[in-house]
């Protein structure tokens, strides 16, 4: 018996010889999809660069040419086109590694950097190639098509990309060595959201602690050692990541750690304290030489509230406009189903706390608040059938547009709450009052981040403030184009 028996050490020897080989793979699955990358980008501008050429001479956007020079002609073109765009997407920072970055920025990224390499390539081609054996006419129709095209064909071949690296990490593969440095909810919440989240890439290795636990696990999570061991851990586990979750500390103890951690090549993570978390984007403002932190600045006024409006009326116009046969049908569904009127007005809090009256399709009986106000759940018995199916596709909601066109709404914002709520959040949830600083939505960044229906009202107005104090024309577009994605794919599980 006594020759079965596995010692600690021979057990974490074993351990730290299985994260070796790990690292080992990983480091060669990170090897192939970085050349993976780099040889999908170079492939795409190529079939795009071929593609401008032949729309050239068949889209008549342009005038069609009567005589086009063979495409075998423009080859130091589009290998001068194609160094030139890879070089701006390095230094662009494209094939850095980016976690949990959003699908609509990321495009918006790569069509700024394919328009400047692109054009980059173009005024390079003229010094370079003017008056030698290489030149040849680059026409603006065949510029134009391929640029089109280099920018929708990188999209998609760093969309495939995307799905290719998940599924790998997904399966463990090509994740990287994470080290927990706290303790408490935060360390908690933290492991929780990599652990729902494989994509992310992230592989948690242990926590370390102030205090080494009894069982030695936190959650479920192996830990390691005290901080004044974290240099021998990163060491030893081969660890590439380190996350500081001590939101509390003091900023020596922080400094302390982070010293500790600068260790090779490992980045180093540090979850904001209370203040930073509040501060959110801090500006800093000179004050005779005496710099300043803007703690809550309110980004929406001057030009830009009338930017915001002027894109508010005119898309709720339009919309108003071209909506009006579905809204007809649907009105004429609603009353065919149940007696009584298809629109609801409900009483809701809006910009500075005053109250408007918000329209919506009627999805519920008409006795449906008859013994008082009620808060909606998941299969409601008070939802009519016809009322499940717009909740589920959000189409009780475009009656606002009304509210938008008159002003009394935003088509991005906060979502609006009854004052019978208002009056109880405010009192239990800080600074819940300062999300009325701008008006209410028809959607919002809580909303399209998956807080709709019966969730944290805390969770939610942490978006909704972070949305007020970081506004911008395009943070609006971005969520809009995803609340149509959500709407299309019928993503939003909270929807009812």
């Amino acid at each position: 018996m006594a020759g079965n028996t596995t010692s600690p050490g021979n057990n974490q020897q074993r351990g730290l010889k299985k994260i070796e080989t790990g690292v080992s793979s990983t480091k060669n699955s990170k090897l192939i999809l970085g050349i993976l990358l780099i040889s999908l980008d170079i492939l795409m501008l190529v079939i795009a660069f071929a593609i401008g050429y032949m729309a050239r001479m068949y889209v008549p956007i342009f005038a069609i040419p009567e005589g086009q020079p063979p495409l075998s002609e423009y080859i130091p073109t589009v290998i001068l086109q194609v160094i030139t765009v890879v070089f701006v997407f390095y230094f662009s920072r494209l094939y850095h590694q980016r976690r949990a970055v959003s699908r609509i920025d990321y495009s918006r990224n790569i069509l700024g950097a394919v328009t400047i390499g692109t054009v980059l390539a173009s005024g390079l081609q003229e010094l370079l190639f003017k008056n030698s054996s290489l030149e040849i006419d680059y026409p603006r129709g065949m510029f134009f098509y391929a640029w089109v095209a280099s920018a929708v064909l990188v999209v998609m071949g760093r969309e495939t990309h995307r799905i290719i690296q998940s599924s790998l990490r997904q399966r463990g593969i090509a994740r990287d060595n994470l080290l927990l440095v706290g303790a408490g909810r935060t360390v908690r919440d933290i492991a929780q959201r990599i652990q729902n989240n494989p994509e992310l890439g992230y592989e948690i290795v242990g926590v370390v602690s102030d205090k080494v636990k009894p069982k030695g696990h936190m959650s479920g999570t192996p830990v390691l050692g005290l901080y004044h061991e974290l240099p021998g851990i990163i060491d030893n586990y081969n660890i590439e990541q380190v996350i500081i979750a001590l939101p509390d500390a003091k900023r020596t103890e922080i400094v302390e750690i982070v010293t500790l951690c600068q260790r090779g090549h490992v980045d180093i993570k540090v979850y904001p304290d209370i203040f930073a978390h509040m501060a959110g984007d801090m500006n800093v403002d000179d004050l005779g030489g005496m710099p300043l932190l803007t703690v809550r600045d309110i980004t929406l006024r001057g030009w830009k509230l009338s930017l915001k409006r002027g894109m508010d009326f005119f898309i709720s116009l339009f919309g108003l406009i071209f909506l009006s046969p579905v809204m007809l049908l649907i009105a004429l569904l609603i009353r065919l189903e149940s007696q009584g009127s298809p629109f609801y007005s409900q009483v809701r809090m809006g910009l500075d706390g005053r109250p408007f009256p918000m329209i919506k399709f009627r999805s519920m009986r008409i006795d449906a608040e008859v013994g008082g106000p009620g808060w909606t759940v998941k299969d409601d018995p008070r939802i009519t059938q016809m009322g499940r199916l717009l909740r589920k596709t959000e189409l009780d909601e475009i009656p606002q547009i009304v509210n938008v066109l008159i002003g009394q709404m935003s088509l991005v914002g906060p979502r609006p709450e009854r004052p019978v709520y208002v009056r109880q959040f405010k009192e239990q949830i800080p600074r819940y009052m300062e999300r009325h600083r701008e008006k209410a939505g028809m959607t919002g960044w809580a909303q399209v981040n998956g807080l709709r229906g019966d969730t944290s009202i805390t969770e939610r107005t942490s978006y909704d403030l972070w949305y007020v104090e970081n506004w911008s024309l395009w943070l609006d577009i971005k969520i809009i184009i995803r609340t149509i994605w959500m709407v299309v794919v019928r993503k939003n599980e909270n929807a009812y």
